[in-house]
């Protein structure tokens, strides 16, 4: 089948370089701006959303200017006063963001589910579950001349292939795609998919799997 081309009419939405503001890594603090930005906004004054909350003028200070660490009753209180969600609150909050470093040539080996003879995954990293809903697993995938001819898997989630050496036939669906160095196969997981011709090895590609976090 003849290689898909991209058209550049569609624009992309998502700025891969834009920055958020920087965010706060002492959380008492983050909720205290949170509070006195949102107060501001809504031209409340400290009387106003202590009146609204029970909370005093004086527990009120300390708690925009970050000094205390106020219960989970009291943030409930502040949102309902402030009609916002509880969590915005903890908007401007640094939490920890995950990243592993795998050198060259330390991807653990594994085996996964429905793997095949003479298929080698190589995971080059993992992260756990993550504010984004999205679960990412990337492997680098080497076939051998002794690698089982025709697998196929199934699987939820989007997948792409990266070709990195060698030359492979690689089903999706009822679609054959010739892959070679430098070609990228992007596809829908849940349809029958693998290597089914070995045209010149050995063959070596990334392979990237994204799909939702359990629930």
């Amino acid at each position: 089948m003849a290689p898909l081309s991209l058209s550049p009419a569609k624009t992309l939405t998502q700025n891969p370089h834009a920055l958020r503001e920087a965010p706060e890594r002492n959380l008492e603090v983050a909720i205290g701006r949170a509070v006195r930005e949102l107060r501001k906004r809504q031209r409340m004054t400290g009387s106003d959303l202590s009146a609204q909350t029970g909370i005093s003028i004086g527990m009120l200070s300390k708690i925009e200017n970050g000094v205390i660490s106020p219960s989970l009753g009291t943030l409930q209180a502040l949102a309902n006063a402030l009609r916002v969600p509880l969590v915005q609150l903890f908007a401007g909050f640094a939490e920890p963001r995950g990243a592993m470093h795998v050198k060259a040539g330390q991807g653990v080996e594994i085996e996964r589910q429905g793997t095949r003879a003479g298929h080698q995954y190589h995971l080059l990293g993992h992260i756990g579950s993550n504010n984004s809903g999205v679960v990412v697993e990337p492997y680098l995938i080497v076939l051998s001349a002794e690698s089982d001819r025709f697998p196929t898997f199934q699987h939820e989630g989007i997948e792409m292939l990266y070709m990195l050496d060698g030359i492979v036939g690689y089903r999706h669906g009822e679609q054959v795609y010739r892959l070679e160095p430098g070609d990228t196969l992007l596809f829908d997981a849940d349809a029958p998919h693998g290597p089914v011709d070995l045209i010149s090895l050995p063959a070596r590609y990334l392979s990237v799997i994204t799909y939702p976090q359990s629930r």
